[in-house]
C-alpha cells in the first residue's frame, strides 16, 4: 500500500474546521483501522492479493494495541485513586513539606484539594502536592 494513503486517511478523520482540527491524528482507533484495511484491499494487486493470514494477524497487533490502551487508561485511574487515598490518609496528622522555594512548612494536614486534578493536602491552608511531603507523624489526641 502507498505511504501517501496513511496520510489521507488520518487527516481525513478530523470533523471541525478550525486549524486544530486540520493536524493530523496522533493515535489510530478502530474506524481508522478498518479505513487502512478497506484502502489496503481496493489497492492490492488483483494478480497478487495479500493472503487473508496477514490481515489476521493485522487485526490482532490491532487489538492487543486497544487492550494496551484500555489497561493504561486503567492503571492511570488506579495510581489516581491511590494518591487519594495516600492524601486521605495524611489528614489530621502533622505533616512536614517543601514549599516552592525549599523552605520546609510543618503543620496539621486539614485537608484534601483535588482542584488542579492531582490529589494534593492542606496543610496551613495552603495546598501542596503530595510529592512535596517530607514526614509525617502522628498528631497525639487533645485531652
Amino acid at each position: 500500500m502507498p505511504a501517501y494513503a496513511i496520510n489521507a486517511i488520518s487527516s481525513a478523520t478530523g470533523t471541525g474546521t478550525d486549524a486544530t482540527s486540520r493536524l493530523p491524528v496522533q493515535s489510530l482507533g478502530q474506524n481508522d483501522f478498518l479505513k487502512l484495511l478497506v484502502a489496503q484491499l481496493s489497492a492490492q494487486d488483483p494478480m497478487n492479493p495479500q493472503k487473508d493470514t496477514e490481515f489476521i494477524a493485522q487485526m490482532a497487533q490491532f487489538s492487543a494495541l486497544e487492550q494496551a490502551r484500555s489497561m493504561q487508561s486503567d492503571m492511570a485511574g488506579l495510581r489516581s485513586e491511590q494518591q487519594v487515598a495516600q492524601a486521605t490518609g495524611m489528614i489530621g496528622r502533622t505533616v512536614s513539606v517543601a514549599d516552592g522555594s525549599g523552605t520546609v512548612v510543618t503543620g496539621v494536614a486539614s485537608g484534601l484539594s483535588l482542584a488542579t486534578g492531582a490529589p494534593q493536602i492542606i496543610v496551613n491552608g495552603q495546598p501542596y502536592p503530595l510529592s512535596s511531603v517530607l514526614g509525617i507523624t502522628v498528631t497525639p489526641p487533645n485531652p
